[in-house]
């Protein structure tokens, strides 16, 4: 059993990454406000884990490494994926939750995989994303601006935007990837006989997997689809007013390891200053590397970009744990290689 765990901090120098629409009580009636977290220490901007596992499931989508997205299908104001685990990587590695339908528009698409009538599946999603924010407060911009690209007067317009470092942790449950269950736990009814039968077909008997009856896909495809994802978190893209304030989401900092536990222990290795400033927690990462010895699988990879807070960069310990490389890039795509190697299969036990 074994998580692939990490933080990555994406900078954000004039952004506006994830918003929350029309603002009450703003100056003009179509302002478009940033999500916050408002505290007695000040403003946090935020962007949703909603969003970032779209843009994560995005960037797969155009990595042509193999990836297979499942087609998504639309009832009303109703719309789910084909929840099959076994042939769509991302219904695998994301989770879904699935019901018959009664309607008349309902999927009869050929890519639809035929769903077992009155029996609903779902899926715990193998793949945890927390919701990225501002390591320190940030003050929100307000951007006025017209469109004068018409006869008569001016339309206004007004817009937020922030300069922050955004940190997201991470978690993938390496058991549960490629691993179908078959029980009636809510979160494990991931199959019914349509779904069952092809498991059969592609994956064997059942075995026990957390003391639950289950599928599993041989070790090489289970492996190749959590390296995929993996790497696609070095190049991850995405984020709304891009047009306007282009912003490159990619990782500039990552902390990763394989851990014994889905906890993370990363959690406090970045902290504001009295001047709101990002600095590393030197102290609580030699903390975090001698109390959590035991529990670490492979090596803390933690891939630092030049140009970004090069001055808290020098304060990284030397420590036989830490394996430093100069790009988050770098560190992501060494670790997804050994997630990949035959020597490393026991991770996913």
């Amino acid at each position: 059993m074994a998580y692939v765990t990490g933080l990555f901090v994406i900078d954000a120098p004039a952004s506006a990454l994830n918003n929350q629409g029309a603002e009450a009580g703003a100056r003009t009636d179509n302002t478009i406000a940033v999500k916050k977290i408002r505290t007695p220490q000040g403003t946090y901007p935020y962007v949703s884990a909603q969003a970032v596992r779209y843009w994560l499931r995005t960037t797969l989508d155009r990595a042509g490494n193999g990836w297979i997205s499942a087609p998504i299908f639309r009832e009303g104001k109703i719309a789910y994926t084909d929840a099959n685990p076994v042939l769509n990587w991302d219904d695998d590695l994301f989770g879904y939750m699935r019901a018959p339908s009664k309607r008349d528009d309902a999927a009869k698409d050929a890519a639809a995989t035929p769903l077992e009538k009155d029996r609903e599946i779902t899926r715990v999603s193998p793949l945890r994303v927390g919701t990225m924010v501002a390591v320190a407060p940030s003050p929100i911009v307000d951007d006025f601006g017209t469109m004068t690209r018409q006869n008569g007067d001016p339309v206004p317009h007004e817009h937020e935007f922030y300069r922050a470092h955004l940190a997201c942790p991470f978690s993938l449950d390496l058991t549960c990837a490629g691993t179908f269950f078959d029980g009636e736990r809510v979160g494990f009814k991931n199959l019914d006989s349509h779904r069952r039968e092809l498991a059969e077909r592609q994956c064997g008997a059942k075995t026990l997997v957390r003391g639950q009856q289950a599928y599993r896909l041989p070790i090489e495809q289970r492996q190749k689809r959590v390296a995929s994802l993996i790497r696609a978190l070095a190049v991850l893209d995405g984020g709304a007013k891009q047009a306007l304030h282009y912003t490159d989401v990619a990782p500039s900092l990552v902390f990763v390891a394989v851990t014994k536990t889905g906890n993370h222990p990363f959690a406090r290795v970045l902290t504001a200053s009295q001047k709101h400033e990002t600095q590393l927690n030197a102290d609580g990462l030699n903390e975090i590397l001698s109390v959590w010895k035991d529990d670490f699988l492979s090596p803390v990879h933690v891939g630092w970009a030049k140009g970004f807070l090069d001055s808290e960069r020098t304060k990284l310990p030397e420590h036989e744990l830490l394996l430093k490389t100069n790009h988050p890039r770098e560190a992501i795509t060494a670790l997804a290689g050994e997630l990949e190697s035959k020597e490393k299969q026991s991770w996913y036990d």
